[in-house]
């Protein structure tokens, strides 16, 4: 009996030490309490996704660089950075991260990184690391660290008011408003006199009848209607209030304290809801947030609970619905201004409402991480013109506040020391017309003067300045805004003497090939697109499209109508490859309004004579083609070149896209004219023979039943199937007073073609290649695989540019 109860005493003993054995590793082994490790999931990025960031190899130009990794539910973050893959020593760590995001409050030394991450989830369990991805930190990297939360919020007043202004400024304002800024102050006092006399209509906006139809004429009436009329009375509101401040009437704040409140009332997730109508849902919240922190010392603490009780509801929902897909996937368009509304709601309202401060670390996040998305540090912009004047304008307000309330300078980013010069490329004082994205067609060069007027003075930009003042000078901006930005230094302008005529935008995948950047009505342009962001979005047009512009008048355009959004014109023949100057297969264009019909532009190189420039699309055309290259060579100013290769998986026939303003003259593929004005385009069709033309002035569909304006379309179509094909196409832009000679031979040789055009003062030879491996000679030039060309000017030397040097 003894031996069986030692026996039993020892089991015991045994158990209870394994048991602490256990417990001791559980503490030492992170995760070992709740068992294996987590998954980590490092799936790579897909188009629409933000993806690794830096990624492999990259080189980064700020300092510190931000970090971007897949996100996964339920987990929050760790990383490091060290000089090596081994990690032996770890040179930065950052821990418990909330966002999938995340940009260190200290520069790092310049050179070579690598960096890693890990999730761990409310159980302590930890995933792997990923994988290390290596990168260089530019030893001229801008300095643009993201202060730490706890630093960063402690920047922001903590009285009123907070937005464009702090407290403490007050006073210089309005000694301002006495003195040398008095115009612009009694600008503002005649507009509160106005809204005096005729206040805004207060009544809650009316929402969607339960039987309009999504799209039609009446139901954008009521959408776009009551965003007008939300700007209409907060706005107003917020001068009045902010007139005050300057030592305007006492009856401006109580007439804007009378608006907000009145406007308090309306239903948060009503018709001016964020999620029901953005439209008017975000001017609600930020010109709300901008009155109530300008009048906020005449409000009652009864009348700020209401306040803030509105805007915990209207500011949760836009917080619930960008965060964190926004940190992932940040391309969507209204989401792009939407974030730093909802960072203007936070500051406003930090301190005052729950979740206030959560809105501000995101927008900051957001801004640090994520922005801008519609292009890199080029300066340009996917979307278009028309967006990114209307986006980049509203982020200028951004730019302010947090300046303002946190210290921050968004024009350090090196995406805003470039920015100005997209719009100079683009287009030339006097230009009409403006290139790809949705509203840029038709658009003016004059429309772009204020916001070239902000990037110039937040820029110190003198090239910006002076295509500012080409037409007719800064142009101040209006209301509260314009005073405050009344003190920013003046630049001198410079002449773009120095500059290249074109320029590559390689983030956007668009090149703005010029003769001249000074004056539209001497300039002939050719716009080439052949996109990495595909045709998502407001830049909805199809890879390998070009646009011809000459003397001030448009000839080869992108034809079509943006007569509301998704619309059955929009849809099908603004979307479509149809619709741009290019190529379809078998009727069938590129992949619509998606971000996987990427295209790439793989070669470029620019002289003060000569242009090439090269994109593959063939991908985008999804299963139907193996290969989509263009290349255009544009001789200046009277001889453009666009040379495809195109190769299918099976035989297909192949259709040519033109595009212009008024009826395309055809005799025959070799004397084909587009005239607009003064100004004609004389084309001919080199190869392939036996094209069959058809010219239409209908849109399939047209667009809806006011707009009465059409344009011309023809389409020229292979007269029989083939796999494998190239057109080699001679455009000759000039004014119809001028000669120009219209001699040109193209010859089959080994490895390609051998192009040689006369022109009104020499020659241009070309040898254009079918096979990438081949070697081609002709007319005295040599080249492996690779478009070379030569111009021969009278009396000037031989000029040669080519993609093998």
């Amino acid at each position: 009996m003894m031996t069986s109860k030692k026996y039993r005493s020892d089991e015991a003993l045994l158990k209870l030490l394994s048991a602490a054995i256990v417990f001791v590793l559980l503490l030492l082994v992170p995760g070992a309490a709740a068992g294996q490790k987590l998954r980590l999931d490092e799936q790579p990025a897909i188009p629409g996704e933000w993806g690794y960031r830096p990624a492999e190899g990259a080189v980064s130009a700020v300092n510190p660089p931000s970090f971007s990794w897949r996100p996964q539910k339920g987990l929050r973050w760790e990383i490091e950075c060290a000089r090596d893959t081994t990690f032996k020593k770890v040179e930065y760590r950052a821990k418990n991260l909330k966002f999938n995001v995340h940009c260190p409050p200290r520069v790092f030394k310049p050179g070579a990184h690598v960096w890693w991450y890990r999730g761990k989830d409310n159980k302590g369990r930890y995933t792997s690391w990923s994988r290390p991805r290596t990168f260089r930190i530019a030893e001229d990297a801008v300095s643009m660290p993201l202060p730490a939360r706890e630093e960063l919020i402690s920047r922001i007043p903590k009285s009123h008011p907070r937005l464009f202004i702090r407290p403490e400024n007050l006073k210089r304002l309005r000694k301002l408003a006495r003195g040398e800024m008095k115009g612009a102050y009694d600008k503002l006092v005649r507009e509160c006199e106005r809204l005096l006399a005729r206040p805004p209509s207060t009544k809650e906006p009316p929402k969607y009848p339960k039987d309009m139809v999504h799209g039609s004429e009446a139901w954008r009436k009521v959408w776009w209607g009551n965003r007008t009329y939300t700007i209409r009375a907060i706005n107003g509101a917020a001068t009045l209030a902010f007139t005050r401040l300057l030592g305007g009437k006492e009856r401006y704040g109580v007439e804007a304290k009378r608006i907000l409140l009145e406007c308090a009332k309306w239903e948060p997730k009503g018709s001016t809801g964020y999620r029901y109508n953005d439209e008017a849902g975000m001017p609600y919240a930020y010109y709300f947030s901008r009155t109530y922190t300008f009048v906020n010392n005449l409000l009652s603490e009864q009348e700020k609970k209401i306040c803030r009780g509105v805007m915990k509801i209207r500011g949760d929902e836009m917080y619930q619905h960008l965060r964190p897909r926004h940190l992932w996937r940040p391309y969507g368009s209204h989401a792009n201004r939407a974030w730093h509304f909802l960072g203007e709601v936070g500051i406003a309202f930090l301190g005052e409402v729950e979740g206030a401060e959560d809105w501000v670390w995101f927008a900051t996040n957001v801004f640090f991480n994520v922005y801008p998305v519609w292009s890199d540090d080029d300066g340009g912009w996917h979307e278009g013109i028309s967006y990114s004047h209307s986006y980049l304008g509203r982020f200028t307000w951004w730019a302010d506040v947090m300046r303002e309330a946190m210290g921050v300078d968004a024009y350090d980013k090196p995406f805003f020391s470039k920015a100005g010069y997209y719009t100079m490329y683009l287009m030339p004082p006097g230009k009409v017309g403006g290139g790809f994205g949705d509203g840029a067609w038709r658009r003016s060069a004059s429309r772009n003067v204020s916001l070239m007027s902000q990037f110039a003075a937040q820029g110190h930009n003198g090239h910006w300045q002076w295509y500012v003042e080409q037409m007719g000078g800064s142009k101040e901006t209006s209301g509260y805004i314009g005073f405050i930005r009344g003190t920013l230094p003046k630049v001198e302008s410079e002449p773009p003497d120095e500059l290249p005529a074109s320029r590559l935008f390689s983030g956007t995948g668009q090149a703005y090939l010029n003769t001249t950047l000074k004056d539209a009505r001497e300039d002939v342009q050719v716009i080439f697109k052949s996109s990495p962001f595909g045709t998502q979005s407001h830049g909805n047009e199809a890879n390998n499209s070009f646009i011809l512009w000459a003397y001030g008048q448009r000839l080869l355009v992108r034809s079509g109508h943006y007569d509301l959004y998704g619309s059955d014109h929009h849809r099908n023949w603004v979307w479509s490859t149809r619709s741009v100057n290019n190529i379809t297969v078998n009727g069938r264009g590129q992949g619509k309004r998606t971000a996987k019909a990427q295209g790439k532009i793989v070669g470029f190189k620019t002289t003060a004579s000569m242009d090439i420039v090269v994109g593959e699309a063939g991908q985008a055309y999804e299963d139907a083609l193996e290969r989509f290259t263009r290349a255009i060579i544009f001789v200046k100013p009277e001889l453009v070149v666009v040379y495809d290769r195109l190769e299918a998986k099976e035989p297909s026939t192949f259709e040519y896209w033109l595009h212009a303003i008024k009826k395309i003259d055809v005799e025959d593929q070799h004397n084909i004219r587009v005239r607009n004005d003064d100004v004609v385009c004389d084309i001919n069709f080199l190869t392939p023979s036996g094209l069959n033309f058809v010219q239409t002035d209908e849109y399939d569909p047209n667009p809806r039943p006011h707009i009465k304006m059409r344009e011309w379309h023809l389409t020229g179509t292979t007269p029989e199937k083939s796999k494998r094909i190239e057109f080699v196409t001679l455009y000759r832009p000039h004014r119809i007073k001028d000669r120009v000679p219209n001699e040109a031979g193209l010859e089959r040789i080994k490895g390609g073609y051998a192009l040689k055009v006369k022109l009104s003062d020499g020659e241009f030879a070309a040898l254009l290649p079918t096979d990438d491996r081949a070697t081609l000679r002709a007319h005295g030039l040599k080249s492996k695989g690779a478009i070379k060309g030569r111009l021969k000017r009278v009396g000037k030397p031989a000029e040669i540019l080519g993609l093998d040097e």
